[in-house]
C-alpha cells in the first residue's frame, strides 16, 4: 500500500507570531519555522503502517511519499519527515501562500500521478487554521474520507476511524483508497535519530513548479486585514464568595 503524506512548512508552535505593520499577514521573517504538528502527526502514523507499530501489522505500507507546496525552504521540512521514515519526497515551488482549494488541486494531480492507496495529512495547518484542504481533496478525488482520526486501523482494504465527536467518539469505516485526515491524540510523533538524519540526505526529492501541473490556483479570496487577538486584562483577587459576586455583578457577567 503506497501512502501520500502533506506536509507544510509553518511558523514554529513554540514562536508567537508576530503581525506585519500593515496588517497584511503575519511577519516570517526572522522566524523558526518547522513542519505543521498535525502533518508531523500523518508522517508518524504512516511510519508506523510501514514499521507494523502499535496495532498496525508490519508492511501495511510498502512507500511512504511526502509532498510539500511551498519555497524552495519546505525541502527542509520533507528532510524531517524523510528522516522520521518516509521513502522519498515531492516538493512543488510556490512563492505566493496558495489557497486551499489551489492546495487541494495540486494534491489531487499528484495523486493523479502517484495512485496511493491512502491520503494521510494533518487536519488543519497552525497558520491559516483553514481545516479545508482534507475535504476539498476528497471531493475533487470523489474518495471517501475520514477526517480528525484518533485512532487509525487498516484492514481488508478498509480504513476504520475512530473520531473524537462533540459527544463523545464516533467510529467510520472507509473503503480504500481514501482520504485521511489526523487530530492530535492519534499519536506522539518520534524524534529522528542522528543516522536518520544522515539517511534521510541521500533520499530522493522531486523538484516541481507549480505550472508544471496545469491547475488553475488563482485566488478567490482576499484578505482584508490581520490582527492580533485583543489583549487580556488582569485578573482580581477575591476575599470571600460576597466579593466575587459583586464583582460578577459589577462586570455584568450575573
Amino acid at each position: 500500500m503506497k501512502v501520500l503524506v502533506p506536509v507544510k512548512r509553518v511558523i514554529d508552535y513554540n514562536v508567537k507570531a508576530r503581525v506585519k505593520a500593515d496588517q497584511s499577514g503575519v511577519d516570517l521573517a526572522n522566524v523558526k519555522m518547522s513542519m505543521n504538528p498535525f502533518d508531523e502527526i500523518a508522517v508518524e502514523e504512516a511510519v508506523r503502517l510501514k514499521e507494523g507499530k502499535e496495532h498496525h501489522a508490519a508492511g501495511t505500507a510498502t512507500e511512504i511519499v511526502v509532498v510539500s507546496i511551498g519555497v524552495t525552504q519546505a525541502q527542509e521540512t520533507i528532510r524531517t519527515a524523510l528522516a522520521m521514515g518516509a521513502d522519498r519526497g515531492l516538493l512543488i515551488q510556490s512563492d505566493a501562500d496558495l489557497e486551499p482549494l489551489a492546495v487541494a488541486k495540486l494534491l489531487k494531480a499528484v495523486v493523479d500521478e502517484e495512485k496511493p492507496d491512502l491520503v494521510l495529512m494533518g487536519k488543519q495547518s497552525i497558520d491559516g487554521d483553514n481545516n479545508a484542504v482534507g475535504q476539498m481533496l476528497a471531493a475533487l478525488l470523489d474518495w471517501p474520507q475520514a477526517t480528525f482520526a484518533g485512532k487509525l486501523v487498516i484492514d481488508g482494504g478498509k480504513a476504520t476511524v475512530t473520531r473524537e465527536v462533540d459527544g463523545g467518539l464516533q467510529t467510520v469505516a472507509a473503503e480504500l483508497p481514501a482520504v485521511v485526515t489526523v487530530d492530535l491524540r492519534l499519536n506522539t510523533p518520534r524524534y529522528a535519530s542522528l543516522p536518520n538524519i544522515m539517511k534521510a540526505k541521500k533520499k530522493e526529492i522531486a523538484v516541481k513548479a507549480v505550472g508544471d501541473y496545469g491547475v488553475d490556483v488563482a485566488d478567490r479570496l482576499k484578505v482584508v486585514k490581520v490582527t492580533e487577538p485583543p489583549k487580556r486584562s488582569a485578573g482580581v483577587k477575591v476575599a470571600d464568595a460576597a466579593e466575587l459576586v459583586s464583582k460578577l455583578k459589577s462586570a455584568g457577567a450575573l
